[in-house]
Parts: structure tokens; sequence; C-alpha cells
């Protein structure tokens, strides 16, 4: 039987010296959880590593199929598969796109899909070092019980999914969630917005793929700078803690957060140095140096804005590689090009390369925005912005 020594409040009891327990003493035991990813760990930090690469980010198309449609729709074009095949064709086969972007994030469909030639979208990315991801998220439905908020479904069948993407090629996902301002935003949005993404980074890890966490804070207000400041604060706090709660791998993860901004109605813009300093500090408070790069999202910025204030918060040293995952910002001067014109192809595949390239310059800090167009200044908010 095991000997303890009871420590007692009372002097007179404190004499009595030692006392036989009736039940043997229990030792403290440390229950030992592996974190995410088992035998896929080095290859998340493998995955992580190469898409966070000096002068790359990620070219985002990623929209749903009706999402899609209504790009099309701008330029004249049926949503057909045919036409959707077309597009991700002009821009996946551009000719030297791997220099600029290191992952694409694709639909399911385009996961799925081929060239004309019949070569897999899957094989002509790697061909170029780009590494395919996937979008496994269902899409926002209304959030009961919060102040009109949404929350992100799609947590059902999701490892089996992340299995067959794997099995397909991608070896990252993407999973977005948003928190809105106007909206509070509510306690309970926020919650459901960390949880669900630390759940779903550690079922992505679980089967091979680098998950992207993404709390969209949207753009839609007339806060300013300061109240984006407090609330990007407050949800990425939320979101880590879920991530550790959850044994996420935080070298197999890469972040996709919104700049910090004024809300888009708010009387008085802020300068790219302003917006990269709020960006930055929140970073810094809340981000740990081990997640590999911070991919951020554009969020219907101008192509200009997004890159210029890149460019600013690569003035400075950091801890992880901060780059970009733009969809709008990388496309919007493509579409206008195209014009689902087959002899503008060409001209189209050039101007993606403008803007890959001008954000590469702004990964390494090294962007002046000289020479950019009219169509690249012109904003692209959408309120309350769906995909």
């Amino acid at each position: 039987m095991a000997m303890v020594t009871a420590k007692l409040s009372s002097p007179a009891t404190a004499r009595l010296g030692p006392v036989r327990s009736a039940q043997p003493a229990r030792r403290a035991s440390l229950v030992r959880v592996r974190a995410s990813g088992g035998s896929y760990a080095d290859e998340l930090v493998s995955t992580a590593k190469t898409v966070a690469s000096p002068g790359r980010g990620i070219l985002a198309i990623d929209e749903s199929s009706a999402t899609c449609g209504k790009r099309l729709a701008s330029i004249g074009l049926d949503n057909t598969e045919v036409n959707r095949q077309a597009y991700r064709q002009l821009l996946l086969t551009t000719a030297g796109l791997g220099e600029y972007i290191s992952g694409a994030i694709l639909f399911e469909e385009t996961l799925y899909q081929s060239t004309t030639d019949g070569k897999t979208f899957v094989d002509v990315l790697k061909d170029q070092n780009i590494m395919p991801g996937i979008k496994v998220d269902k899409g926002l439905v209304p959030l009961p019980g919060s102040n009109n908020e949404s929350w992100c479904q799609g947590l059902d069948g999701l490892a089996s999914r992340c299995a067959e993407y794997y099995k397909q090629g991608a070896r990252f996902a993407k999973w977005r969630t948003v928190v809105s301002i106007p909206c509070g935003p509510t306690a309970l949005a926020v919650k459901e917005a960390a949880w669900g993404l630390a759940r779903y980074a550690a079922i992505a890890q679980d089967n091979g793929l680098v998950p992207i966490v993404e709390p969209e804070i949207l753009l839609d207000g007339d806060h300013g700078i300061e109240r984006t400041l407090e609330v990007a604060e407050k949800v990425w706090s939320e979101v880590f803690f879920y991530l550790a709660q959850n044994n996420v791998l935080f070298e197999g993860i890469l972040l996709k957060p919104s700049m910090v901004t004024p809300g888009a109605e708010h009387k008085e813009k802020a300068s790219p140095e302003a917006i990269a300093q709020n960006t930055l500090t929140m970073l810094r408070r809340r981000v740990p140096p081990a997640v590999p790069g911070i991919m951020f999202l554009s969020g219907g910025q101008s192509e200009l804005e997004a890159t210029m204030n890149l460019n600013a918060m690569n003035q400075s040293a950091n801890p992880w590689h901060v780059s970009f995952s733009y969809a709008r910002a990388l496309q919007n001067s493509v579409l206008k090009t195209w014009q689902g014109q087959p002899e503008n192809i060409e001209a189209a595949q050039k101007a993606l390369l403008v803007r890959a390239k001008a954000n590469s310059l702004a990964q390494l800090g090294s962007y002046t925005g000289e020479g950019e167009s009219d169509e690249a200044k012109k904003g692209m908010f959408q309120k309350g912005y769906t995909y």
C-alpha cells in the first residue's frame, strides 16, 4: 500500500504524522494526443512550405458553378460546362504561370476536368510546379439564434470527400466561413466560425490535405479600421484556441485572412501603410510563427488596391510568408480581355501574367504600381458576397 503525507491546515492534526491511505495513491497521468496529420505530417509540412514559397501565391478559381456563371454572364457567355472548362483551361494553361503561382484552388468540377486535348487539369498544374487545391465546404446557410448571420456547412462526409480529393491529386483544401461586423458579430457566430474551421482543419490534415483556414471578415459596413482590428483579433483568437483544441498541426496549415481595412462604406479610406500596420499588428498578436504562410484574400478590393496593400505588408521582415490567394483580383482583367473569343486567349493569358507578376513583386516587397491600367483600379466590392 502506498504511503502519502497529508498536509493539513490544523497544527494539531499535522502532528499526527504519516497517514495510511485507504486507496493506492493515484499518479497524475498525462494524456498524449498527437497532432492531426498522423502519417501525413511530413507531407503536410512540405506542401505548406511549397505553397508558401518566395515570390509566389495562390490563384483562387474555386467559385461554384453558379458563381462562375455570373462571371461568364458579365462577358455575355452562357453558364455551361463547356464554357466553364474553356475559361479554366485559359487560366491553367498559361505558360510561365508557375513562376508566380504556387497553388490553385479548384472547384470540384474543375478537379476532375481535363483540357480539350485530354490532359487533366491536375497534371497541367503539376507540370508547372503548382499545387492543386480544392474547395471542400458546402457553402453558407443562416445561423439560427444569431443576428441574421451565417455558418458554413460541409462537415458531414468531409473525411471521405477529402480522401477522394487526395486520390485525384489535390494536396491542400479551402473552407470559407464569414463574419459580419454590422451584425455584431455575435459571440455565437464567432464561435461557430472558429469551431467549424478547426474541425475541418483536423479532418483535412487527417486525410493528407493542408487546410487553408479562412474566416473572412466581410468588408460590409461603415465602421472604421479600429473596429475591424478589434473584431479580427477576437476572431483569430477564437480560431487558434479551437485549432489547438483539435490538435491541428500548425506547421501544416495556411491562413487566408482578410486585410484589416475600414468598412467599404466608411467615409475615409485608409492608405496601404495604415492597412499594413493594422493587419500586421493583428497577425503578430494572434498568429504563431509556426504557421508557414498567410495568403490574403482580396475581399472585393480593386486589383491595384489588393496588390498595393500586400506590398506594404512586405516592407519589413515577417515571421511568416505573407502572400496572396486572390480570385477576382487576379481574374477581373483576364475576363474583360478574353470576352469569350478564341482569338483573345493569348492576350487574356498575358493579362493574367501581368497581375500574377505584380503580386509576386508585392510578395517580395518590390511592387511600384507603375503602368497599371484603369481597369485594375476599379473596385469589385459586392455587399454580402457569396459563392
